[in-house]
């Protein structure tokens, strides 16, 4: 294991009686650093993050955290990692501060170290205001920023997040990215698992794709989208009946175009930018072709997940939310 990797998992196996939840998945994550893990539902991810926090126990292979076996060694991984899982761990009906006081205490923080611990963290979350208010009453962003505080009462080396923002909406999600962003900026490795595409792009150093228990493409955000293809230039058609007509009247070849015909798009890759953007703007004018909108775009990370996972993820797999 390198010096530089916080996890390094090499050729894990798990199985749920006949179905192999993993099926030789390798996976390094460098220290200081976001990475994140995509794939369908069932293709392993919650699986990964629960062998890491020790929560199960895998098959085969080798697993490794801040440097210690996560089998053998299962209690000093413990004492180095945080989680934030897919559910909310409060008190409802405690106060934010009640709740980050009981977990210091949990954590043998003893009654002033858990109050000095929770006045801090409730300080870097923006929550030193909220009092003795209950949790029950906090918005979504809120209380996952609340959850997030209370995975970090032991300041974990590796922090594991799975699924962190589900259900929120664009300004909850904003803020708990806001809050990984200043965990990264302090030295702590995270671990994200999310099915918004988004998210992945926004805050992840490094990306696995998983599909089918393994890892089917790793890199960074912009290195997985360049397998894709090439940027791309999106053209819709304000009058839907001469779609086809625009399709002749465009400079590249047709055969290298996707149609939308519900939208009056067309969609082709290109390579020099701006030059392929201006010769489609003269292109449409001789043609005497009105457009509703035209846009050069790079790959998506929606178009990587598709392609490295078979298309077999279903719509709410691939949900990519603005912020």
């Amino acid at each position: 294991m390198s010096v530089e990797d916080a996890i390094l998992v090499t050729d894990a196996h798990k199985r749920y009686g006949e179905k192999k939840a993993l099926d030789g998945l390798d996976l390094a994550v460098r220290r200081g650093t976001v990475h994140g893990l995509l794939g369908p539902n069932g293709a392993g991810k919650t699986t990964t993050v629960r062998l890491l926090a020790t929560l199960l126990r895998h098959d085969a292979g080798e697993a490794r955290v801040a440097g210690y076996d996560v089998r053998r060694q299962a209690a000093e991984v413990r004492r180095r990692i945080g989680l934030l899982g897919q559910h909310a761990a409060l008190d409802e009906e405690l106060s934010g501060r009640q709740n980050l006081e009981l977990f210091g205490r949990l954590h043998h923080l003893g009654g002033r170290g858990a109050r000095l611990r929770a006045d801090e963290l409730l300080d870097r979350f923006g929550l030193a205001d909220t009092g003795p208010k209950a949790v029950r009453r906090y918005s979504g962003g809120m209380r996952r920023r609340l959850d997030l505080a209370a995975s970090l009462i032991t300041e974990p080396e590796v922090l594991f997040l799975d699924e962190p923002t589900t259900g929120l909406d664009p300004r909850g999600r904003g803020e708990v990215w806001d809050s990984v962003r200043s965990l990264v900026g302090g030295g702590t490795t995270v671990l994200l698992t999310t099915q918004y595409l988004e998210e992945a792009d926004q805050l992840a150093d490094r990306i696995s794709v998983v599909d089918g228990g393994r890892v089917v493409a790793d890199g960074t955000p912009d290195q997985l989208k360049s397998r894709v293809g090439r940027d791309r230039i999106d053209v819709v058609v304000r009058d839907r009946a001469r779609l086809d007509e625009a399709l002749a009247a465009l400079p590249f070849p047709p055969a290298h175009a996707d149609l939308d015909r519900d939208r009056g798009r067309i969609s082709a890759p290109v390579t020099d930018r701006m030059a392929s953007l201006a010769r489609t703007v003269r292109a449409l004018e001789d043609a005497g072709i009105e457009a509703e909108d035209i846009a050069l775009r790079r790959p998506t990370l929606d178009e990587v997940f598709l392609s490295l996972t078979g298309n077999t993820a279903k719509k709410d797999d691939m949900t990519e939310v603005a912020a």
